[in-house]
């Protein structure tokens, strides 16, 4: 049975490399969300598939990941040589309101079940190898690399894995980007990432944070890494040429993806050992 009460698929002749479209009318969000959900195409075998959400940044969309920054086509090729298994993208808007919405919950929407809930169940709608109930993997670029780490830190069960490219770390760090003073919930929980995660020394899934050498959120990038080095919270920081711009992350979607097909070949190693 269906969580949601209207869904919209895009028909197969109309996909594009693999790309679909979906619409779902969402309880959490009061409305209609968007999402471009990409699988790697049929299997040998029915087996169950991992789930990867990217998150888009402000003033974007549910298609920016793939239409701007060619997720499905880093995903195909990696899967094809053998660098990571197959594995689903489920791409979707943030919710649409103002610039950005920073993935918080507010009166209006919850946008923390959006991302939590409903996005893995509108992927399981799309591609059945999908367990929306299982946890999975969570990346995101500046605002969703917020959405990222804000989440990851909240719900570290959830996830399997949590990336972050050009992260903004703090909700100031946000404010620059956005065209009108955001309207951000009075006493918003955990506005800041580097405070909530550096309170979790233990518990947090493999995280891993980049950022380019010119892009104006690296000092809050590094600010970061050092407050989790000095609070002993494990992860990877790694620094590359570029800016603040979707050649940078196009390139470095790649990093994000083997290292959620190391955190799975890893978690298949374990399962086999277990047995």
């Amino acid at each position: 049975m269906s969580r949601f009460r209207t869904v919209e698929i895009s028909e197969p002749p109309a996909d594009f490399e693999g790309l679909r479209f979906v619409t779902v009318h969402s309880a959490a969000l009061r409305g209609r969300g968007d999402i471009t959900v990409w699988s790697p195409g049929p299997p040998p075998d029915r087996s169950a598939l991992p789930l990867v959400v990217l998150l888009h940044g402000v003033y974007g969309s549910h298609w920016a990941w793939a239409l701007k920054g060619a997720a499905h086509r880093t995903a195909a090729r990696l899967i094809a040589s053998g660098s990571i298994p197959p594995m689903v993208l489920a791409m979707p808007s943030d919710g649409l309101s103002g610039d950005g919405t920073a993935y918080l919950d507010t009166p209006q929407a919850d946008y923390e079940s959006w991302i939590l809930d409903d996005v893995p169940a509108a992927a399981a709608e799309v591609e059945s190898r999908v367990d929306p109930a299982a946890p999975f993997l969570l990346a995101g670029l500046s605002m969703g690399g917020f959405g990222t780490l804000r989440l990851g830190g909240r719900h570290p069960e959830r996830f399997l894995g949590l990336s972050a490219h050009s992260a903004v770390v703090s909700l100031d760090d946000l404010s620059p980007f956005l065209g009108s003073a955001p309207q951000w919930p009075v006493g918003v929980e955990d506005p800041d990432a580097a405070v909530l995660l550096s309170g979790r020394s233990d518990g947090l899934p493999p995280l891993r944070f980049d950022c380019g050498l010119e892009d104006p959120l690296l000092e809050a990038n590094r600010a970061l890494h050092q407050r989790l080095e000095k609070a002993g919270v494990p992860h990877r920081y790694e620094e590359f040429e570029g800016g603040h711009t979707w050649p940078y992350w196009e390139r470095h979607l790649a990093d994000t993806l083997r290292f959620f097909g190391g955190i799975l070949a890893a978690r298949r190693t374990e399962g086999r050992c277990g047995h």
